[in-house]
């Protein structure tokens, strides 16, 4: 069975693998930030998605990622942090920004959530991130 397509934007893709349940997002070459209900909106699909298909996995292609605004990583901390683990999520794979204040700010959010449990790892290559959440 293929990954269904369950958000389509000029921002980001996003997929549910159903055999590994897998979330798996990738954004795409942006000209600026996103819009944040574009943002909220996305990432909130995927929390559903954890919780509706018992999934704990999440696959983040964040290459083409400039960088969230401070509103938008405060919401992530606030918000979705909390909902998506309570959802079931555990582990995240992470294909790690070309743009280096993005890289940064995902070190951050990257030891933030460690720190409260959740398995992550950086990669460089898509299909390495896929094949390290599957063996989770």
């Amino acid at each position: 069975m293929s990954a269904e397509v369950i958000y389509d934007s000029t921002f980001a893709t996003m997929w549910y693998h159903p055999e590994s349940k897998i979330i798996h997002h990738q954004t795409h070459p942006q000209k600026g930030s996103w819009h944040p209900e574009e943002f909220r909106s996305m990432m909130l699909l995927g929390t559903q998605t954890i919780k509706e298909k018992g999934a704990q996995k999440w696959l983040s292609d964040d290459r083409e990622t400039i960088g969230a605004r401070k509103e938008e990583y405060q919401w992530g901390v606030d918000f979705w942090f909390p909902e998506t683990v309570k959802a079931g999520w555990k582990h995240w794979a992470i294909v790690q920004p070309k743009h280096i204040i993005a890289q940064l700010n995902m070190e951050k959010v990257v030891k933030d959530y460690k720190a409260q449990g959740i398995n992550t790892m950086f990669f460089s290559d898509v299909d390495e991130a896929m094949q390290w959440l599957e063996n989770q």
